[in-house]
């Protein structure tokens, strides 16, 4: 584990998976998502195996070793914490973004504030862009904050899940039985870190090109045909915004991904971003 402090006094964790080749990926995991988490640490390892990357896999701010802004929840603060990440590698960089992670990876491509960025991987980052399958509520933000905020964990991994997610409340509840019922736990204060990136893109209303004009590095945007149609439709509606973007819709992946099946198109559109 390696650690850099940012200029606002957050101390991230991250490991740096050393590939053959050259370029480095920054992973950007999302919702209940930190670096120890096995499809993170598989994917960091194919990518630095299969296509010579080196991988950087941290915690995001409130998750494992990283420390936190509790009760402060701004996507220009993770912006930052990018920005210093890429800083201290130093070169080119690319952002592999997962889910919510795949919004933060979008957003701070569109800030120019992340020094060497040349590329961003987007799998499935969850806009919610009609209101056909689910909107989350107006109130969900308060309702957070608050659940948060009273150390109430098991309550807010349920309500995330349902309500900000678009769960069934059946599969939210048989998640309390599960091995992983303790790393949702642990990582359930940081939703509110999630909500501050996606909040405003899941409110069921088109996505505005606008908005992305500045995401101006190429971008590959994944979904899985396996995964619902609210997410292949996300992957869709981005792609048609961003300026420079291509789509690719995979067969027999869904959110929950196979790794070997995620990692060789995104491998190798990074290689080629590299060796341009």
């Amino acid at each position: 584990m390696q650690t850099v402090t940012t200029a606002a006094g957050i101390e991230l964790a991250f490991d740096r998976i050393e590939g053959a080749g050259s370029g480095t990926v920054i992973l950007v995991g999302g919702a209940f998502s930190y670096r120890a988490f096995p499809k993170m640490v598989e994917l960091a390892r194919k990518l630095a195996d299969d296509h010579g990357l080196t991988v950087i896999n941290y915690d995001r701010r409130g998750r494992g070793d990283s420390t936190d802004s509790p009760g402060v929840y701004d996507v220009e603060n993770e912006i930052d914490d990018l920005a210093a990440l890429a800083g201290v590698i130093g070169g080119e960089v690319a952002l592999f973004g997962w889910s919510s992670g795949a919004g933060l990876a979008l957003l701070a491509a569109g800030s120019g504030r992340v020094p060497g960025l040349v590329a961003v991987v987007a799998f499935e980052p969850p806009f919610v862009v009609d209101h056909e399958n689910f909107v989350p509520p107006a109130d969900l933000e308060p309702t957070l904050h608050a659940l948060i905020a009273a150390d109430r964990r098991a309550e807010v991994v349920r309500y995330y899940m349902t309500r900000g997610m678009g769960m069934p409340r059946i599969l939210a509840g048989i998640m309390r039985f599960t091995p992983m019922w303790k790393n949702l736990l642990a990582t359930a204060p940081a939703t509110a870190h999630d909500w501050a990136i996606m909040g405003r893109f899941m409110r069921g209303e088109p996505l505005v090109s606008a908005q992305w004009s500045e995401v101006r590095v190429p971008t590959l945007v994944i979904s899985g045909a396996k995964s619902g149609a609210l997410l292949r439709k996300a992957a869709r509606a981005i792609t048609a915004v961003l300026p420079d973007a291509r789509h690719e819709e995979l067969p027999k992946l869904s959110h929950n991904p196979d790794i070997g099946i995620l990692t060789p198109p995104a491998g190798v559109f990074l290689e080629k971003q590299f060796a341009h």
